[in-house]
């Protein structure tokens, strides 16, 4: 008896080894969870929504125009932002439209009554994003820190790309196309 107890308890702890084993190299290499703070992706994401980030998308593609990324900052937090342009597109915005190489983006995915914010929200000269970088905005352009900022973000800074609204359940979606 004391035996078959014993030989349970060992295929259980096996067991747990094994699962903890694979959950923490699919957290670590494949995906992670990460929770929205803040509105700066209103109406896309109105804060607390609990998103799986692939981590493992950009080693085998590049970043897409209107992908949702994660990427860490210089001040050691995680900003979740749209791409809106790769390297060396000309980014501009005027009166509140964004321009990418000289042609308007239809972007139905943005707040538009967010442009209620202050001129420098609303126009920035035309700029090149620089090789190895991307161009960032929240979809709340009036309250949004983003590359108009902080900057061009390095690609080696990205953490993956959203790709699911898994909580809360009634918002549940998959964010890429």
């Amino acid at each position: 008896m004391r035996k078959q107890v014993k030989r349970v308890i060992s295929e259980w702890m096996v067991s747990i080894l094994v699962a903890a084993s694979i959950i923490l190299i699919i957290k670590t290499f494949l995906f992670a969870p990460y929770e929205v703070h803040g509105s700066s992706m209103y109406p896309t994401f109105k804060g607390k929504e609990l998103l799986i980030v692939n981590r493992l998308i950009y080693d085998i593609s590049e970043p897409d125009y209107g992908d949702i990324i994660v990427f860490h900052t210089a001040e050691n937090r995680d900003f979740i932002k749209r791409v809106i342009g790769k390297p060396g597109d000309r980014i501009a915005l005027k009166e509140g439209k964004v321009f990418r190489n000289g042609k308007l983006l239809k972007e139905s995915y943005t707040n538009k009554k967010s442009y209620q914010g202050t001129l420098t929200k609303k126009t920035m000269q035309e700029k090149v994003v620089p090789e190895g970088h991307l161009f960032v905005l929240g979809d709340n352009r009036g309250n949004s820190t983003d590359s108009r900022e902080i900057g061009p973000i390095p690609i080696s800074e990205v953490v993956g790309r959203a790709d699911v609204n898994l909580l809360p359940l009634n918002e549940f979606k998959i964010l890429f196309e």
